[in-house]
């Protein structure tokens, strides 16, 4: 048997581990990596625009799969343009390994070109777990643990490869002192709660008459023990960004999103409610949970160090999700008071009444919210959906009726501009069955989406299922910036910062080969879903919306109203549009015929 170089047993063992796809861009730092790619039957290698676009990719397959997601880059500036997207996925708790090259090892310290401390730059962002390969007896054990601890801790980890080491012969560790044997796999226990803090918890949900819950992403796998307890509490549930797919919207005690791009249900929930269960969330505005003192609260999180956050929780139960409700439902005693749920009920269908009403108030010259809305209408069952940060992300939040099945996600708390695209392409290779749809604003599209429409361009043939639908929404402006200016700082839009150059998207996607669709008519959004939702190749949906439908959620402050008063007030020249635009769209929640 021919004897295998360090590169070559690097690509072997991921194969060991599942990884079947890498996302990444090449370099000479890790020249010999992309030889034993080409020498080798896989994982598959998929070449990104940019190393920051192949880590969101990266995310995006991890956060669509639950499973690791790798990308791979060369070392210096490679390496550098990863860590955007690798912090995506430390703040979002997602698992993606990180493999970069490095400078030979008798260059490193001498200055040499393209020498960056690697380990120190990846110190904070991949801190649980960085690792620098001297040696090729230590490699496995470094991919291994950088795999699990990924895993384990739903992070990004770091295995940093120095380019002369990939070319190595590869030799396994020996049975001797200071060499560190390794194994594949890992069988992961389930996480079971305490059951002295199960029934604390019992008590206090029992004794609660306004029942509120949060759920998060680490409720996704738990949505009908979700469901049940709701039902016996008579509770709402109110969903963080992060949770949006974790249980559907067309449940009628769904109240949505909450905090800065909440909805009106969960913001009046949660300033009613005198209890609250949390599961699986580490939501971090305060400012939109109970008063402190004013709710008994329990939080369930498998996560130790992310328990006892953001309220004054009585019982704190460490425990997967789905276990912890498990144990929880025999000790719930059912609610027959129904009036509080019922209320809550209530409060959702006007909800949703006047998100479809407020969809079609006429705008210059399309109302964003009627993009979004259209498509909820028309929303696949096994879809899967990326939103961009900015005001893309206010109607994903807002407006989208996840039916079940219907997987979303976005940059949840770094809200990074940029990663709805490269999302998109991850969750392709993920699921290359499913149709897969990105919403993006033109400011994140011309930073990062018109580049990776080439990647969909070169690959979208080998996915069983063509549709990827590109949405951008066309107003020239940094809009979410925008309306921050005028609400937070009572400033008017500053053009030099905020307006975009006009970029026919739709020709450049035409250019490229792909669907193109333009649309500039209100009228014309329903037929171009259609066409996009059914094309035989990915789309761009290029629409001409309006930026001065205001982005700013039902429970505004009067001082974020007063504020944005203020910008008029100082100049703003599109003070007149956006007030006029505001009350049109506000006057929806009020108008007669809605349910009260």
């Amino acid at each position: 048997m021919a004897s295998q170089n360090v590169a070559e047993f690097l690509l072997e063992r991921l194969k060991a581990w599942d990884v079947t796809t890498v996302f990444g861009y090449p370099g000479d730092g890790i020249n010999g990596i992309v030889t034993a790619l080409g020498d080798g039957d896989g994982p598959k290698f998929v070449q990104s625009r940019h190393e920051e676009m192949s880590a969101f990719e990266a995310v995006g397959y991890a956060k669509f799969t639950g499973r690791v997601g790798v990308c791979l880059a060369t070392s210096g500036p490679g390496a550098i343009h990863l860590l955007n997207g690798l912090y995506d996925a430390k703040l979002d708790h997602v698992p993606v390994v990180a493999i970069v090259g490095q400078a030979a090892r008798t260059s490193i310290g001498g200055s040499f070109q393209q020498e960056v401390d690697l380990p120190t730059l990846f110190k904070d962002v991949a801190s649980d777990y960085v690792q620098l390969v001297t040696v090729p007896e230590q490699l496995p054990n470094v991919l291994d643990r950088a795999i699990r601890i990924a895993s384990a801790r739903r992070a990004p980890t770091a295995v940093i490869i120095p380019a002369d080491v990939q070319e190595l012969e590869y030799s396994a560790p020996t049975h001797e002192m200071k060499m560190i044997p390794s194994s594949l796999g890992v069988a992961w226990p389930d996480m079971r709660p305490d059951m002295d803090g199960i029934r604390k918890a019992a008590e206090i949900l029992n004794k609660g008459k306004k029942v509120a819950m949060l759920i998060g992403q680490g409720a996704r796998n738990a949505a009908a023990e979700v469901q049940e307890v709701a039902d016996l509490l008579g509770a709402g549930v109110a969903k963080a960004l992060l949770g949006k797919d974790a249980l559907p919207d067309t449940l009628p005690f769904v109240t949505g999103s909450i905090g800065l791009l909440g909805t009106r249900p969960s913001y009046e929930m949660m300033r009613d409610c005198d209890t609250i269960l949390t599961v699986g969330s580490s939501f971090p505005y305060a400012q939109f949970m109970p008063e402190p003192g004013q709710a008994r609260g329990v939080q369930i999180d498998v996560d130790p160090t992310m328990i006892g956050l953001r309220y004054p929780y009585e019982v704190n139960l460490v425990a997967d999700a789905a276990e912890a409700l498990r144990a929880l439902i025999p000790l719930l005693v059912r609610k027959e008071e129904r009036g509080w749920r019922e209320d809550i009920e209530d409060k959702v269908a006007k909800w949703w009444d006047s998100m479809a009403s407020e969809a079609m108030v006429e705008a210059d010259p399309v109302n964003p919210l009627r993009v979004f809305s259209e498509f909820s209408d028309r929303l696949p069952a096994n879809a899967l959906i990326a939103a961009d940060s900015g005001s893309a992300a206010n109607w994903y939040a807002r407006q989208l009726r996840f039916t079940p099945g219907v997987r979303g996600s976005l940059s949840g708390n770094l809200a990074t501009m940029g990663p709805a695209v490269p999302y998109a392409i991850g969750a392709k290779f993920a699921h290359p069955d499913r149709p897969v749809i990105a919403f993006e604003g033109d400011g994140a599209m011309q930073m990062n989406g018109l580049a990776e429409l080439i990647t969909i361009a070169r690959y979208w043939e080998e996915w069983e299922d063509p549709r990827l639908v590109v949405v951008v929404l066309h107003n020239n402006d940094l809009n979410q910036v925008t309306w921050e200016l005028r609400a937070f700082s009572g400033s008017p839009t500053i053009p030099m910062t905020q307006e975009l150059p006009d970029v026919d998207y739709a020709a450049f996607a035409a250019g490229l080969g792909l669907g193109a669709v333009s649309v500039d008519n209100p009228d014309a959004l329903g037929s171009a879903w259609d066409q996009a939702l059914t094309a035989a190749r990915p789309t761009v949906l290029d629409v001409r919306t309006d930026p001065n439908v205001p982005p700013i959620p039902p429970h505004a402050t009067l001082e974020q109203a007063m504020n944005t008063a203020k910008s008029a007030l100082r100049g703003d020249e599109h003070a007149w549009d956006f007030i006029k635009e505001g009350l049109k769209t506000k006057a929806q929640e009020l108008l007669p015929g809605h349910r009260k």
